[in-house]
């Protein structure tokens, strides 16, 4: 979609795409080039790199260090950030537990944990998920008991299991959903608790995925002391620090920039992949129909996530909206992994044998194609299931 910019905002595009050029870490890029499997060290490098600069994180109140860009100019940096493929910032931290603190943390949580967040020195993991309570979250059953020590002082002994916590193995510490009160009403009984991932009791199990990735993982808690005063929020009121947390999960898993920036590389691949008549896979009427279908629903979102810049423009956070984000966006992102899968066929399987390095079977473009599919069914199910979220857009909507 072509917008038209101010000056100004011209002028901080070229600004951002110069810093990109500079700044984006050069052995990061390589690493990325040669499709290996990135690691705590590869995404923190990017992260100091943008907290030196002081653009780690724009949505942040300028007080504690955002950027008090306009949301024209949050658009155009996702933009940029898109084109030349930069990896994410971890969102954990950032993006999802930074607005909750801002929200609802007391003074001494912002001044403990905001500035370590920050400067990239803390990476954080998001303890939701359980055995039995994914998208039905209100059902989950790790308990926190409160208890008096031998020197008087109140601490949470946790105990249970979450599961599919995104980069545990990396985390300093998790910000997890407990129940406090087993006897309430599911959603009425739950709190919410920073955890120290290095305290004694705390276990993480990986789970390989089936693209051989090591993504996500079990974590065991088992007998965890915590300290009351890591509890945000009140007890017993965790729910309502949740739905805040997830709404700007939900707003971040959209990723338009991003899926701009795939949709061009789907295109790329199609115009070298040969179609079964002859010529390329572009000029085939019906992938190319696919195509002009994905484009379409992608450009339908891209304004809707503008819309939702313009209203945060007028100081209104996200809302209902974010689940409409999260549906099409990542239903989108599984269409292109799906059509990139397609194109490429079975190069998409990476030669994964010894002292392979995980080279394409064919062409550079086709690479990981398949794991990049396999990897995208999840989309629609983490950050609460598309399924979830077209109740809430029901109930919070149209009032069904």
């Amino acid at each position: 979609m072509n917008l038209d910019f101010s000056p100004e905002d011209e002028a901080f595009r070229l600004e951002a795409r110069a810093f990109l050029a500079e700044a984006y870490p050069t052995e990061l890029r390589a690493r990325q080039e040669r499709g290996e499997t990135l690691g705590r060290e590869d995404f923190l490098s990017w992260h100091h790199a943008l907290a030196k600069k002081g653009w780690v994180a724009p949505s942040w109140p300028v007080e504690f260090g955002g950027t008090g860009w306009t949301p024209t100019q949050k658009y155009i940096w996702k933009d940029e950030l898109a084109r030349i493929d930069a990896v994410r910032i971890m969102p954990f931290g950032v993006t999802m537990l930074a607005p909750v603190l801002f929200m609802f943390g007391t003074e001494a949580q912002k001044q403990r944990f905001l500035p370590p967040i920050y400067r990239g020195e803390e990476w954080w993991c998001q303890g939701y998920s359980e055995p039995g309570a994914g998208s039905d979250l209100a059902n989950l059953r790790t308990r926190a008991e409160r208890i008096k020590g031998e020197d008087g002082a109140e601490y949470y002994l946790v105990n249970g299991q979450k599961t599919w916590t995104t980069y545990a193995q990396y985390a300093d510490w998790g910000f997890f959903l407990v129940r406090t009160d087993p006897d309430a009403k599911p959603q009425a009984g739950i709190s919410f608790l920073l955890i120290d991932m290095k305290t004694p009791g705390v276990t993480v199990r990986p789970i390989v995925t089936l693209d051989g990735g090591r993504e996500v993982n079990d974590v065991f808690l088992d007998n965890v002391k915590v300290p009351i005063e890591n509890r945000v929020f009140e007890e017993n009121q965790g729910w309502t620090v949740a739905k805040a947390l997830l709404t700007h999960e939900r707003t971040d898993i959209a990723g338009v920039a991003n899926s701009k920036r795939a949709l061009e590389k789907l295109k790329a691949i199609a115009a070298a992949e040969p179609s079964d008549a002859g010529g390329p896979l572009l000029g085939d009427a019906q992938f190319r129909r696919k195509i002009a279908e994905l484009e379409i629903d992608l450009t339908a979102l891209e304004y809707t996530e503008l819309r939702m810049l313009a209203e945060e423009s007028r100081g209104k956070g996200p809302g209902a909206e974010s689940s409409i984000l999260k549906i099409k966006g990542s239903e989108i992102q599984q269409r292109l992994t799906e059509l990139a899968l397609e194109a490429v066929g079975a190069n998409g399987a990476a030669d994964r044998s010894e002292g392979a390095h995980n080279q394409p079977v064919g062409p550079d473009y086709a690479r990981d194609r398949a794991a990049l599919y396999f990897n995208t069914r999840k989309t629609t199910i983490y950050g609460g299931s598309n399924e979830i979220q077209r109740n809430i857009i029901a109930k919070a909507v149209l009032g069904l």
